[in-house]
């Protein structure tokens, strides 16, 4: 990690969270995942680092919690939304 990476997650909205609360345990779908998702996300809409915390977990491809406000399915989105689009650049 380099000093202008450590720099972001120093000024994270998430930083005094609890780390739990950013990784909901209910099943995806459920009413429960929506409510848990929604309150971490809450958190990073006002965040003051949200982009650069949002691309980190695109670019290291984080698999699980919620990062940037983004769920592990909507990462999933964009990143496949910049894959076609880098196709379509390249065409």
């Amino acid at each position: 990690m380099t000093a202008l990476t450590a720099d972001w997650r120093t000024r994270a909205a998430c930083r005094d969270k609890d780390p739990d609360a950013f990784f909901p345990v209910s099943a995806p779908g459920t009413e429960a995942y929506e409510r848990e998702a929604a309150a971490a996300q809450a958190v990073c809409a006002g965040c003051p680092v949200r982009l650069p915390c949002r691309e980190h977990a695109l670019s290291a491809y984080e698999k699980h919690g919620i990062w940037g406000g983004l769920t592990e399915d909507e990462r999933h989105l964009e990143l496949r939304r910049r894959r076609r689009r880098r196709r379509e650049y390249a065409a």
